[in-house]
């Protein structure tokens, strides 16, 4: 089967995380990805390391580029920019990352852009907005999810502030900006025009707060950190176990009843000052005083198994080898297994969403720097030879 986004071309300037993430995840839908980076350096994650699965090839870079081709031009060279102008016209999409104001200054800005190919769909993603009193400040993830209140509730109670284990405001971006070009590409069908899509990481962390900033704006009371419990559900955190840790999700009374009978402790869902989740939340450090040193008394998998055997939501924090060897994450296919150019076998994450009448498929590996120049400028341009290192010879590419 097809991908669903098969013959969709999608002329990709981005590098880092939030834009690889975008167009890899339409590669895996079928696009066609051509990545543009520069000669003899190439995105900047490559060099992001260690750990390295080749020279030059990054565990960052790989995890984000596969389904891909690479193409390596000099934006700084006219010849280059006029490379990215035919390239444009045979895209259906062009993504971009650069700061406000670059892609205009290059000649190759959107209004450009649509005055060679009126379908162009033109997705530009910034760290703050293109306009704005900060529109040009650098926009990294560390930065952002600070700015945009994501890091102030994130931690223990009593510690400091700290970041998510990923760059989450870049993945989100990502997603948000893939879910808008396609939602751009079904308008085209209708309308036979293109757009530009302008998103940034600021304002998707913003959106992304959901129901904690739907609780300062109603109640006007400033979020704490709450580490791995819930602001408004008790229990609902990690407990550490004889041996690790785990965590409880108990999302209702009902629960809450089976909850106590499983622990041993029936007496406790009868306890006045726990019967409803709101006195439980009212007297939250009496009931995690409580249930803490219970759930030290037996081995983090045996609690896993008694509440799971009884419908209570909870699991294991487990550590990355214990996510990779987990029969569910083998089952769903999200260990895969791939040949690359330089570093032989490869494994990486496998792709999250499946199709009934399509398929989401990994064709090609993360590519070389600069692997299908001379494929791209041959099979899509219609370059000759001669052209091509005529090119080469001048630095273009």
């Amino acid at each position: 089967m097809e991908g669903p986004l098969t013959g969709i071309r999608v002329l990709d300037l981005s590098r880092v995380l939030a834009g690889p993430y975008c167009s890899m995840m339409m590669g895996d839908l079928g696009a066609d990805i051509i990545k543009v980076e520069r000669p003899g350096i190439g995105d900047e994650t490559r060099h992001w390391g260690p750990p390295f699965a080749a020279p030059g090839e990054s565990a960052y870079f790989i995890c984000v580029n596969r389904n891909k081709r690479s193409i390596t031009i000099d934006l700084k060279k006219p010849a280059g920019i006029e490379i990215i102008k035919t390239l444009a016209r045979k895209s259906d999409v062009v993504l971009e990352n650069f700061t406000p104001g670059t892609m205009d200054d290059l000649g190759i800005g959107y209004e450009a852009l649509r005055a060679l190919n009126p379908g162009i769909i033109y997705c530009s993603i910034t760290g703050f907005g293109p306009d704005g009193p900060f529109s040009s400040r650098a926009g990294y993830d560390l930065a952002v999810s600070a700015f945009g209140g994501l890091m102030g509730i994130t931690g223990e109670p009593d510690g400091p502030p700290v970041k998510v284990g990923v760059a989450i405001t870049d993945v989100t971006t990502g997603i948000s900006a893939q879910g808008a070009i396609c939602a751009a590409l079904y308008a085209r069908e209708k309308t036979g025009l293109g757009q530009r899509i302008d998103l940034s990481l600021l304002e998707t962390q913003v959106s992304a707060l959901v129901n904690i900033a739907s609780s300062y704006l109603v109640s006007g009371d400033i979020p704490k950190r709450w580490g791995t419990a819930h602001e408004t559900i008790v229990p609902y955190q990690g407990f550490e176990t004889k041996d690790k840790y785990v965590i409880v999700a108990v999302g209702n009374d009902q629960l809450w009843m089976k909850f106590c009978r499983v622990i041993g402790k029936p007496d406790l869902a009868d306890d006045p000052r726990f019967k409803t989740n709101p006195l439980r939340v009212k007297n939250r450090k009496e009931c995690i005083g409580i249930l803490a040193p219970i759930l030290k008394t037996r081995l983090r998998d045996e609690w896993v198994k008694l509440l799971n055997d009884d419908a209570i939501p909870c699991a294991p924090i487990n550590t990355m080898d214990e996510v990779f060897q987990n029969p569910q994450i083998l089952h769903r296919n999200m260990l895969v297994e791939l040949d690359h150019p330089k570093a032989g076998k490869i494994k990486m994450v496998g792709i999250p969403v499946k199709y009934s009448e399509s398929e989401a498929t990994i064709r090609r590996p993360p590519p070389v720097l600069g692997e299908h120049t001379r494929e791209i400028l041959g099979e899509v341009l219609g370059y000759d030879g001669a052209r091509i290192e005529e090119l080469k010879s001048a630095g273009v590419i």
